[in-house]
């Protein structure tokens, strides 16, 4: 037929062209495919169809005689462009003068070496038997390969010229600021050049304006609390010793005491939400928290994970972390910046290492006190005291460990 016959023609939407499985297009990372004919791709795709997240998770892997390529739609390697636009292959029928457009998706392929391959095979295990064995097909090729001694004889060069420019002090100082920003991201906001104690860790950093109304309705029975309730919470341990001692501490100034009741109220919902695993439900402790502060127990001290056909929220240990370090901010706005750190980590079923480690991440310091407790008997508690100029910041014992190295 002449090339000019088709000047126009129909077309057709076929939606995939396999069941669940778009059209794929490639694109190499190191150049141009100038020719395909030794060019052998396979596709793999993840066997869980149950999760949701999964189910539509490939793998693309393309071999040559002299390297190997291996491209996905999943994970820190895959194209964004799948999720932000469409994209489509017509395949032209010149007989008819009919283009049939079917769904595609685009594989960014990349070259694969030895070492990358072992990295990866942690990732691989939930994959078939097949694929397994085609993975250590690719892996035995070893491409542009670096030489062991070589690369270790590049390294140690590099190591000694950044000791000798930086100094090994230096070194450390830096290592040391890297741990107190990896353990930051559990932690609040903190204004280290406040002048004041209570604008270090601002209040409206733990609750925002229409979470701090929302807590008025719930918090009335704090706020109206008589000394029988509070004999009767003791006897029955209905609340932790910390809640306690705070509301027979409460002011009588209207005003202060309904914050003061608020604050206690939802440190008191903190510890007995940290108390818990696994979240089954959308009302994370019944129905009597306020849908606002049940959003945000949900999204700020959660994570969301898949088990058993279902999405859950997990309270992992990094999250428990999280949630000690609102409550001991908490409980210093509610008492005045100075709290018994061994009261509180009895409360949260903490051990005392762990309690001072996150006292001395944020900045606290640490002293004891003689405490009298019933039948006469005495024992020394730990007491947390948020003071202006904070002292360094000091985490698990890095540094500790660093001095030693040094």
């Amino acid at each position: 037929m002449a090339a000019g016959a088709l000047s126009r023609a129909r077309w057709q939407y076929c939606g995939e062209p396999d069941e669940s499985q778009r059209a794929v297009l490639v694109q190499f990372s190191n150049g141009k495919l100038l020719d395909s004919g030794n060019m052998r791709f396979t596709l793999y795709r993840n066997d869980d169809s149950t999760n949701p997240r999964k189910k539509s998770q490939r793998i693309l892997a393309a071999e040559t005689d002299r390297l190997s390529y291996v491209g996905n739609n999943f994970g820190t390697g895959a194209l964004k462009c799948n999720t932000l636009c469409r994209h489509f292959v017509g395949i032209l029928n010149k007989t008819s003068g009919q283009m049939e457009v079917y769904d595609a998706e685009l594989f960014n392929m990349q070259p694969l070496f030895s070492d990358e391959s072992v990295e990866s095979e942690s990732t691989l295990e939930s994959q078939t038997k097949t694929f397994r064995e085609k993975k250590r097909a690719l892996n035995s090729r070893r491409m542009n390969r670096v030489g062991n001694e070589s690369l270790n004889c590049v390294v140690a060069k590099a190591a000694e010229d950044i000791i000798d420019a930086k100094g090994v002090t230096a070194l450390v100082n830096d290592a040391i600021h890297g741990d107190l920003q990896e353990d930051s991201l559990c932690l609040p906001p903190c204004h280290a050049d406040a002048v004041k104690p209570e604008d270090v860790y601002k209040f409206e950093d733990i609750l925002s304006p229409a979470e701090y109304e929302a807590l008025q309705g719930p918090s009335e029975a704090f706020r109206n609390v008589s000394s029988e309730e509070l004999l009767k919470m003791t006897e029955e341990n209905s609340h932790c010793s910390f809640v306690i001692e705070a509301l027979k501490s409460l002011p009588s100034g209207e005003e202060s005491r309904d914050h003061q009741a608020r604050c206690i109220w939802f440190l008191d919902t903190l510890i007995k939400f940290r108390a818990q695993k696994v979240i089954k439900r959308k009302s994370a402790l019944g129905p009597g928290v306020p849908h606002v502060i049940n959003m945000k127990l949900l999204k700020h001290f959660t994570c969301l994970t898949y088990n058993n056909g279902s999405l859950r929220n997990l309270i992992s240990d990094s999250m428990k972390a999280k949630i000690t370090a609102y409550v001991v901010i908490l409980a210093l706005h509610i008492n005045d910046f100075q709290i018994d750190l061994t009261m509180l980590q009895r409360d949260l079923k903490l051990s005392e290492k762990r309690m001072i480690e996150i006292a001395k991440a944020m900045r606290l310091k640490i002293s004891k006190r003689r405490v009298s407790l019933a039948a006469a008997r005495e024992e020394d508690h730990r007491l947390g005291t948020l003071s202006i100029p904070l002292p360094p910041a000091q985490t698990s014992d890095h540094s500790s460990k660093r001095k030693k190295i040094t």
